[in-house]
């Protein structure tokens, strides 16, 4: 993990502080040795603002991304990928050369930002996800043609704040939006099915949800800890004409593996969608 020491002396803004904004916002101040007066957070709504500078006591909150961003040395665009453009044209003339842009827009492309800001600006884009509102997001990132390393350790530091982070080439950014960025919704629908069907069987449903989120969570640490392949943990708790090859059977014949492998993949064509934002 990239030392603390790397983020106090900079002035981080952060532009379209929502969900994702939010938890960096907590991460930085819990994880790093941060001045919350170094942190701009900027949105549309003045009452999300309010209720942010409420959570975050000393954070400087704004409706004016000019304001949020001028002087600041590293900016964080959390906006949607369908606004990005109108936001630069918005903060591009308080933008300098110095100034390190960290994306976490689906599909936007790094010489796509280097273009809009009309610039030679370090960008490092990211995909990172919701459970870094809990510290357990998993972030993949790349640099743009004028980031150099200490710019991606930078970045890495921000994102190892709430989670997890994976440096990869930027062609694959888009198959990460699908699988990772995206992942958290096709996993709620696991949970939720799961739910149901405790329900159906007899269960209460605050038991069953507690159980089927328990489950999901135990069998996800147990990949990362142990380290094994999925199939050998299935493979443990299989046994010869037992309930659990019955309901895998189940799971085969319906295609479960076909269904998440191809919602990976309309996600991951949706993301290159959005690349061609004009």
């Amino acid at each position: 993990m990239a030392a603390s020491h790397t983020l106090k002396d900079h002035q981080i803004a952060i532009v379209g502080a929502g969900n994702i904004g939010r938890a960096l916002i907590g991460g930085l101040l819990k994880g790093h040795d941060i001045d919350p007066a170094n942190i701009r957070a900027s949105r549309r709504s003045e009452s999300a603002l309010a209720n942010l500078g409420e959570q975050f006591p000393g954070i400087r909150t704004t409706t004016d991304n000019q304001e949020a961003v001028r002087g600041a040395t590293i900016i964080v665009l959390a906006v949607k990928p369908q606004v990005v453009l109108e936001i630069i044209s918005e903060i591009k003339r308080v933008v300098t050369e110095n100034t390190l842009v960290i994306s976490v827009l689906a599909g936007i492309t790094t010489d796509t930002l280097h273009s809009k800001f009309e610039l030679n600006l370090p960008v490092v884009r990211t995909m990172p996800n919701t459970p870094a509102l809990v510290d357990e997001g998993a972030t993949a990132m790349c640099k743009g043609t004028h980031a150099n390393d200490s710019n991606l350790e930078v970045a890495r530091a921000v994102f190892e704040a709430v989670g997890t982070v994976e440096v990869v080439p930027e062609y694959l950014m888009d198959a990460i939006t699908g699988l990772s960025g995206s992942g958290p919704a096709y996993i709620y629908m696991i949970i939720e099915a799961l739910t149901d069907a405790g329900v159906k069987q007899g269960i209460p449903r605050t038991t069953a949800a507690r159980l089927a989120a328990q489950t999901v969570f135990g069998a996800a640490k147990l990949v990362i800890d142990t380290q094994k392949h999925p199939a050998i943990l299935r493979d443990e708790v299989t046994t010869p004409g037992g309930t659990t090859i019955s309901a895998i059977a189940e799971l085969e014949s319906h295609g479960l593996r076909t269904m998440l492998i191809n919602a990976v993949a309309t996600a991951t064509a949706r993301s290159k969608e959005l690349s061609g934002v004009e």
